[in-house]
């Protein structure tokens, strides 16, 4: 079965991304890298990602935003699943690990004996 690549996005790229990241890199289903919005990010977004994404994965409805806007055509018919996570949590945090992991298995359709 082919793996899902899966861009996992959020501002900065320090904290929620990159945890969501690590959570699932080892998962057998799973391809997964993370980027940010900002220009100030660790890692930006790039057109190569939005690429090679078959699933984006957002923290918040202005990253969802901010990809439409400047990746447009690149989306094409490529999902875009909106977390609602807010940026209050710092990396590998217990109650982000928790939140990203109940939130991305039903966006994914992946069961938890999976993980």
């Amino acid at each position: 079965m082919p793996r899902l690549n899966v861009l996992f996005v959020c501002s900065r790229n320090q904290w929620r991304s990159p945890t969501a990241e690590q959570i699932w890199r080892r998962h057998p289903q799973l391809n997964v890298r993370s980027g940010g919005t900002s220009p100030s990010a660790r890692h930006t977004v790039s057109g190569a990602d939005i690429g090679w994404a078959d699933v984006v994965i957002v923290m918040e409805q202005k990253h969802k935003s901010r990809l439409v806007a400047d990746f447009g055509a690149l989306l094409d018919n490529r999902p875009i699943h909106v977390l609602d996570i807010p940026d209050a949590y710092p990396y590998m945090d217990p109650e982000l690990v928790e939140l990203l992991a109940q939130s991305v298995r039903p966006v994914l359709g992946l069961d938890a004996q999976e993980d």
